[in-house]
């Protein structure tokens, strides 16, 4: 369910908002629960009063703040990294292909963050703008394994 999205309430009970993408979620889960010989029950629920639904809005964006929180420290773990790599000199292919790896993973990770961001958090531009960051910072560490390879020369020295 957290794939998904949801959040829990208590014991076992998770809250999607409505879509029929979300539905579907619910049904497939549903029916693998009781193939492996759980029980569960899904229905389509409203708040009786805006505190719960206001509770409930509370919930998912915690839930987001969280995975933005670690999504934002796995890319200033990146950019150390890279500038960790320049500091040494280590201009490898070997070595701009393990971090363009990295970044493609961090990308998949906030496209799948955005698709369970049903609240906006505040978080996700922070997000945003990091990943931008790390994919300027793989493009001039690409810059300088091809320079390092000899395959782009310096403007001073192509003079």
């Amino acid at each position: 369910m957290k794939a998904a999205g949801a959040t829990s309430l208590q014991n076992g009970v998770w809250v999607l908002p409505y879509s029929p993408e979300q539905e579907k979620i619910a049904q497939d889960l549903q029916v693998y629960v009781e193939q492996q010989g759980g029980a569960s029950t899904v229905f389509i629920a409203s708040a009786l009063r805006s505190e719960a639904e206001a509770h409930i809005l509370r919930l998912f964006q915690a839930d987001r703040a969280e995975e933005y929180h670690e999504f934002i420290e796995q890319c200033n773990a990146f950019l150390q990294e890279i500038d960790m790599e320049i500091e040494r000199r280590n201009f490898s292919f070997a070595e701009f292909e393990e971090n363009e790896q990295n970044l493609n993973k961090l990308d998949i990770w906030l496209n799948k963050i955005r698709s369970r961001d049903f609240a906006a958090a505040p978080q996700a531009a922070e997000g945003e703008n990091l990943l931008e960051k790390c994919r300027q910072a793989l493009a001039e560490f690409a810059e300088q394994v091809y320079r390092s390879d000899g395959r782009v020369q310096d403007e001073d020295s192509a003079n």
